[in-house]
C-alpha cells in the first residue's frame, strides 16, 4: 500500500512550522489513540501514521530529507531505521505515556540498536535580559549556567574506583522492554538509569551519580539585530551526560530592554523628531538619533506635526542576513509652555498678523445671524 505524504497525513502545509507540526499531531493522537477507539483497527493505523509523519517532520535533518526525495529519503520512519530520534515525542508524555502507566520509551520499537552507556546530559534554559542597544549593534555578554558536570573525582563513573558492573535489572541493556497491545515499549531501566551498569563502590564526591552541579561561565555572542524572546543555541553547553556521556545543549532565551526613544517594528525602527513652529512653518534641518548617532535632516517650510520622513538603511540588522531596515522619522510640533517676555510679544504680533482685515467685524455679523435665529 503507497504511503500517503507526511504533510497531508498531518493536514498541514509544507511551510508549516515547529508549533503548527506539533499542535497537528497531538489532536490526531488524541483523537485517535487507541485506548479511545478499543478495537478499532482504522484508529489504531491512524495513530500509528500520524506518529510516523510526526517522528519525520519534527525533527529537521529527517525534514529536509523527505522535502527532497520523499519517502525514499527516510525509509523506515516507523522502525528505527536512518536516525530516527525518539526525543521528538518527548513533549507527549501526557498522551503516549499515561495511558499505559509507565513513560514512553520508544514508539514501534524505535529504541533497537541503541547502545547502553553513556547517555547525553539535558538541553539548559538561560534567561539573559540585554539593552536596547546591545540588541541592536550586537554584543558579548558573560553569562554563569548553573549545571551538571562530570565529576572530577571519578571522572564521570560514579565509582570510587572507577569501576562498573553490569546491570542485573536490564542485563546490561539500560532498558526493559514493555508490550502493550501493537506496541512494543521500552522503557529505561529503573535500576541504572539506563546506563547497562552499576557501581558498587560509589565515589564519595559524587556519591555515585558521575556527576556534581556547577556555575559555567562561558561568552555568548549575541548577533547585531536580535528581538524579544529570541533563542540562541550554544551546543555542548547544557548538562554534563551520565557515565561521562556528551553535554547537552544550552539555549539561551533574550529579553530585551524598551528604549527611550526609539520604537522597533521588525527590523525598522520609527522615532520622534520635536521641532517648534517657526522651524515647521520655515524649514530646518534637525538632528535625528540614529543607532550610530546623530544625522541630519532636512525638513521643509511648511511641515506639518505627524509627517514623516525616512531614512533608508538606518534600522536594525537583521540576524539571518540582508538589508538593513529602515529608520522613520515622525515630526512633532514643540510648543513652549512658558514665554519669556519678547517671545510673548513676538507671538502677539504674529496673531495679529494672522487675523485677517475685516474679521472681527465679520465674526460680529456671524453672531449676529446666530441671535437672530434663536430670537
Amino acid at each position: 500500500m503507497k504511503k500517503r505524504d507526511y504533510y497531508e497525513v498531518l493536514g498541514v502545509g509544507r511551510e508549516a512550522g515547529e508549533a503548527e507540526i506539533k499542535k497537528a499531531y497531538r489532536q490526531l493522537a488524541m483523537k485517535h489513540h487507541p485506548d479511545r477507539n478499543p478495537g478499532d483497527k482504522n484508529a489504531e493505523e491512524k495513530f500509528k501514521e500520524a506518529a510516523e509523519a510526526y517522528a519525520v517532520l519534527a525533527d529537521t535533518d529527517r525534514r529536509a530529507r523527505y522535502d527532497r526525495f520523499g519517502h525514499a529519503g527516510v525509509g523506515g520512519a516507523a522502525n528505527g531505521v536512518g536516525g530516527f530520534n525518539p526525543e521528538v515525542f518527548s513533549d507527549f508524555e501526557d498522551i503516549l505515556g499515561s495511558f499505559f502507566g509507565f513513560s514512553f520509551g520508544d514508539l514501534f520499537g524505535g529504541a533497537r540498536g541503541r547502545r547502553p552507556g553513556r547517555r547525553r546530559g539535558a538541553d539548559l534554559r538561560f534567561d539573559l535580559e540585554i539593552d536596547f542597544l546591545e540588541a541592536a549593534l550586537g554584543c558579548d555578554k558573560e553569562i554563569g549556567v548553573p549545571r551538571l558536570e562530570g565529576c572530577s573525582d571519578c571522572k564521570g563513573t560514579g565509582s570510587r574506583s572507577g569501576a562498573r558492573v553490569t546491570c542485573e535489572a536490564c542485563h546490561g541493556q539500560g532498558q526493559v522492554v514493555h508490550r502493550q497491545g501493537f506496541f512494543t515499549l521500552n522503557q529505561t531501566c529503573g535500576r541504572c538509569g539506563g546506563a547497562g551498569t552499576v557501581v558498587r563502590d560509589p565515589c564519595p564526591a559524587c556519591r555515585g551519580e558521575g556527576r556534581r552541579r556547577a556555575v559555567r561561565r562561558l561568552n555568548v555572542k549575541v548577533p547585531a539585530g536580535v528581538d524579544n524572546d529570541n533563542r540562541l543555541r550554544v551546543p555542548g553547553e547544557g548538562e554534563g551526560g551520565a557515565v561521562g556521556g556528551q553535554h547537552g545543549d544550552l539555549y539561551v532565551v533574550l529579553h530585551v530592554k524598551e528604549h527611550p526613544l526609539f520604537r522597533r517594528d521588525g527590523p525598522n525602527l520609527a522615532v520622534e523628531v520635536p521641532i517648534t513652529l517657526p522651524q515647521a512653518a520655515l524649514g530646518v534641518e534637525a538632528q535625528v538619533p540614529t543607532l550610530e548617532g546623530l544625522s541630519r535632516i532636512s525638513i521643509p517650510s511648511g511641515t506639518q506635526p505627524g509627517a514623516v520622513f525616512c531614512l533608508r538603511g538606518k534600522g536594525l540588522a537583521r540576524p539571518a542576513g540582508g538589508p538593513r531596515g529602515d529608520l522613520y522619522v515622525t515630526v512633532a510640533l514643540s510648543v513652549p509652555t512658558r514665554l519669556g517676555r519678547k517671545q510673548r510679544e513676538l507671538y502677539e504680533k504674529l496673531l495679529e498678523l494672522e487675523e485677517p482685515a475685516g474679521e472681527k467685524d465679520k465674526d460680529k455679523d456671524i453672531l449676529g445671524r446666530v441671535k437672530d435665529i434663536f430670537t
